[in-house]
């Protein structure tokens, strides 16, 4: 375990100078602006990683977390005239709240059953964002979220913004991998490789279910926010089923069980429609072309995949 700490430490550092670099060298609005949705999309792809990479357990529904972090957040800043800080905490135990209620019974669920069950979620929280418009917006949207603030600092400023997302960032690795190697992660292991045999070795596994995705929907609240007060402005087509499939689409092509997996699928899908504007209408489309792509020919997502084509042309040249 020693090994793996002074290898995260080392990763974390390169993470952390790689980011501050980036930051102080690109100027242009509109980049530093995507990679800050990069950062956003980022903590989304690993609570969901967290659940699916290392547990096993498929959500459809995770767009709905998201959603109401954002919500929350919005709902009692412009509403009841909270301070967004006083509001995070909030969105995050809301968020939390459902997924130990919705996970009671749906985690008796496995397989496809558990990804109907949590799509169903998914799709009544969504009539909710749409239907509620005296408290939400309705399909109008829901405007005038108020910018983050520290004492003099504003973060308005998209450069600020930037460096307070992607510190959340490195700080959701630190915690995830933490919790990865400890006895909570070795049980999360044991339920993905099969969860009759984790139960015979005596581990909880109902309660490790419902832990991690309790987890799971906190981070994803952690994202909602952050893209409430990025862009002031919500609306129920941002949470909808397509941007559940888009997150799972992210965990799979970036690397299911891989923390900086999170981070490659989430630069991928999201920098992809900058890219393919001229198939704007075909998104979907591409999308799924790209997953099967990767699924079958790099069935571990690209970090594990590349990391194996790289051992693989390594050792062909130390042969004689």
């Amino acid at each position: 375990m020693l090994k793996f700490l002074n290898r995260d430490r080392l990763s974390y550092a390169v993470f952390f100078i790689a980011i501050a670099i980036i930051g102080l060298s690109v100027e242009n609005y509109y980049y530093v602006q995507l990679l800050t949705f990069i950062g956003i999309n980022t903590i989304l792809a690993l609570g969901l990683n967290m659940l699916m990479g290392y547990a096993g357990q498929i959500s459809l529904g995770h767009a709905a977390f998201y959603g109401l972090g954002a919500y929350t957040t919005a709902v009692l800043t412009v509403h009841y005239g909270f301070s967004p800080w006083l509001a995070l905490p909030c969105a995050i135990l809301l968020s939390m709240l459902v997924a130990f209620l919705v996970g009671l019974p749906t985690l008796k669920l496995s397989g496809y059953y558990l990804g109907m069950g949590t799509l169903g979620f998914g799709m009544i929280v969504h009539i909710v964002f749409r239907e509620w418009s005296s408290m939400t917006g309705g399909s109008s949207g829901f405007i005038g979220i108020p910018p983050l603030e520290i004492g003099p600092v504003s973060f308005s400023q998209i450069r600020n913004f930037f460096y307070l997302v992607w510190l959340t960032v490195l700080i959701s690795f630190i915690v995830s991998k933490r919790l990865i190697h400890s006895r909570i992660g070795r049980a999360l292991r044991a339920i993905h490789d099969s969860e009759n045999a984790a139960r015979a070795m005596g581990i909880n596994t109902r309660n490790m279910k419902l832990e991690i995705f309790v987890f799971s929907a906190g981070l994803s609240a952690l994202a909602g926010f952050f893209y409430a007060h990025l862009v002031s402005f919500i609306s129920p087509g941002t949470f909808s089923f397509i941007v559940s499939i888009k997150i799972v689409t992210m965990v799979v092509i970036g690397g299911m069980a891989s923390v900086w997996g999170s981070l490659l699928g989430a630069s991928l899908l999201t920098m992809l429609p900058e890219w393919l504007h001229a198939f704007s209408e075909f998104e979907m489309v591409v999308y799924g072309l790209i997953l099967m792509l990767v699924m079958v020919l790099l069935p571990q997502g690209l970090t594990r995949g590349l990391l194996d084509i790289y051992e693989r042309t390594r050792s062909k040249k130390d042969q004689p």
